[in-house]
């Protein structure tokens, strides 16, 4: 097992923190995921082999790794997965 900080983009609220950790802890092999809306990233324990899985899946929710480009298309998914978060949150 590992455990990483990994900065990410787009990251805003609460809303974003319980719609990331809700999905990466469906990945087989992710254990642990916090998220830390004051430094813009996601701490997670994981099996080393399932990293690429992670951000993958962050990108698809609109939370790219600080190192990729973040366009518009991303920036509005970001939107989207925070709202469903909000609502989760409810």
């Amino acid at each position: 097992m590992k455990t990483e900080e990994i900065k990410i983009a787009n990251l805003k609220c609460g809303g974003c923190a319980t719609t990331i950790k809700k999905e990466l802890l469906q990945l087989e092999g992710v254990d642990e995921v916090s998220v830390n809306n004051d430094t813009d990233s996601v701490i997670v324990t994981y099996n080393e082999e399932v990293r690429e899985s992670i951000t993958n899946r962050l990108h698809e929710l609109g939370y790219p790794e600080a190192t990729e480009h973040n366009g518009l298309i991303l920036k509005l998914k970001s939107y989207s997965s925070c709202m469903i978060g909000k609502i989760n949150n409810l």
